[in-house]
C-alpha cells in the first residue's frame, strides 16, 4: 500500500490557503469598474427622457404604486389590505473587498422595501462578472456577502441570474409586503413637516477618495459601517401615525430625492445646511477634489430646482450615496413620538428642514 506523508500534506493544504488569502487580498475590485456605486446611475435628467413613452398608458388598477413619481418599489394591491412590494437595485464595486461589496449592494436594494414602509419576503440576486479577468474565488465572496444581509434580514437569497460582463455587477429583486395603511409615497408629502435625516452624508466623496488612492487609514471604515447598516428602522416608522412619507437617499443625493418627494407631492421644502449631518472627513476629502462625477450630473439634472448653494454646500447636498439613510417626513405634532421609536433603534436625530407651501424652488437651502 502506498504510504502517505500526513505533514508534507498538511504544509501542502496550508500553502494553498494562505495562496488564496493572497489572492483575495490582492484583487481591488474597484480598478475593475468605471464607476462606484449608486453613483453608476443614469442623471435623473437623462433617466426622464429614456423613460418618456409615445405608448399608450394602460391602467391597471391593482397596482398602487408604478414609476409616475418616482417612488422606491413597486406597490400590487392584494386586496386583503396588504400589497406586494417589488424593487430592484444593483451597482458596480464601491469597495475593493468583494465579500464587503456584496453586503453593501444587498443593504442597498433591501433599502427599498423598507422605505415604503415594509418588510422584505426574499430576495434573488442579480449578477455580472468578468469570468476572463476575476475567479471564481472572489466572485462566490460577492454573493457570500449578500447571503450575511439578507440573512440578518431574515430572509432568504433563494436565486437569481448571471452572466458574463465586461465589469462586475451584483444586486438583488427583492420582493416585500406592506399593510396599505402604512404604505409610504413620494406623493404623500405635507406642508409643515420636520425633515430627519437616518444616515450622514458623504459616501460618494469617501468612496472617490479611495478610488483615486486618497484615503487615508482608517477614512472609508464609518462610511462602510454605514452602507453595511439595514434600514429597517423603515418599517417602524411607517406604523406612527406622524410619518407621512419616506424614501431612501441613493444615487441623487438628498436634494435629488427630496425634489421628488417635493414636486409628486406639490409643496416645497428648507434644508437646513449646518444640521445636515456629514461623515467624519467629508470635508478634509472634499477640498482635495474628491468630487464623483455623480454628483455633478445631479446638479445638472436639478439644479435649476434648487435655490442658489455655495459650492460646498453643491457639492455635498448632490453627492451620490450609496445605501444611504432614509430621507423622513414628520408632522411637528408626531415628532415627539417618532424621536423616541429612534432612539430606542439606537439613533439620535435632529430635523434637517421642513416642509413649507409650494414655491419657486422645489428646495430652499439656507
Amino acid at each position: 500500500m502506498p504510504r502517505f506523508n500526513i505533514a508534507l500534506e498538511m504544509d501542502i493544504i496550508a500553502a494553498i490557503i494562505t495562496r488564496k488569502g493572497k489572492i483575495m487580498e490582492s484583487v481591488k475590485l474597484t480598478e475593475y469598474s468605471h464607476g462606484a456605486g449608486c453613483g453608476c446611475k443614469i442623471s435623473p435628467m437623462l433617466l426622464d427622457e429614456i423613460l418618456t413613452t409615445t405608448r399608450k398608458n394602460i391602467l391597471y388598477p391593482q397596482l398602487l404604486v408604478g414609476h409616475a413619481n418616482k417612488d422606491d418599489a413597486a406597490a400590487y394591491d392584494l386586496g386583503n389590505g396588504t400589497s406586494v412590494l417589488s424593487t430592484t437595485d444593483f451597482f458596480m464595486p464601491i469597495v475593493d473587498d468583494a465579500f464587503t461589496f456584496g453586503q453593501i449592494a444587498a443593504t442597498n436594494a433591501l433599502s427599498d422595501i423598507y422605505a415604503m414602509g415594509g418588510k422584505p419576503l426574499m430576495a434573488i440576486s442579480i449578477f455580472g462578472w468578468p469570468i476572463e479577468k476575476l475567479s471564481a474565488e472572489v466572485a462566490r465572496a460577492v454573493i457570500d456577502g449578500g447571503r450575511s444581509i439578507c440573512e440578518a434580514a431574515g430572509i432568504p437569497l433563494a436565486g437569481g441570474h448571471s452572466i458574463d460582463s465586461p465589469e462586475p455587477i451584483f444586486g438583488l429583486a427583492v420582493t416585500g409586503m406592506v399593510e396599505n395603511k402604512n404604505l409610504m409615497q413620494n406623493s404623500n408629502g405635507e406642508e409643515n413637516c420636520l425633515i430627519f435625516l437616518t444616515k450622514p452624508l458623504g459616501i460618494g466623496i469617501l468612496s472617490t477618495a479611495q478610488k483615486q488612492k486618497k484615503i487615508q487609514e482608517g477614512h472609508i471604515e464609518p462610511a462602510i459601517k454605514a452602507m453595511t447598516t439595514l434600514n429597517k428602522i423603515g418599517a417602524e416608522f411607517a406604523q406612527l401615525e406622524g410619518v407621512v412619507t419616506m424614501t431612501d437617499v441613493t444615487g441623487f443625493g438628498l436634494l435629488g430625492h427630496l425634489v421628488e418627494i417635493c414636486e409628486a407631492s406639490h409643496v416645497s421644502a428648507k434644508i437646513w445646511f449646518d444640521k445636515v449631518p456629514l461623515l467624519p472627513n467629508v470635508e478634509m476629502y472634499r477640498q482635495l477634489g474628491c468630487i464623483p462625477g455623480g454628483a455633478r450630473k445631479n446638479f445638472l439634472s436639478y439644479g435649476s430646482k434648487i435655490s442658489q448653494m455655495s459650492q460646498q454646500q453643491r457639492e455635498i447636498l448632490c453627492d451620490a450615496q450609496t445605501s444611504g439613510g432614509l430621507l423622513v417626513l414628520v408632522k411637528k405634532e408626531g415628532v415627539d413620538v417618532f424621536l423616541d421609536v429612534a432612539k430606542t433603534a439606537g439613533l439620535s436625530l435632529e430635523a434637517i428642514g421642513e416642509t413649507i407651501a409650494k414655491s419657486e424652488v422645489a428646495v430652499r437651502v439656507l
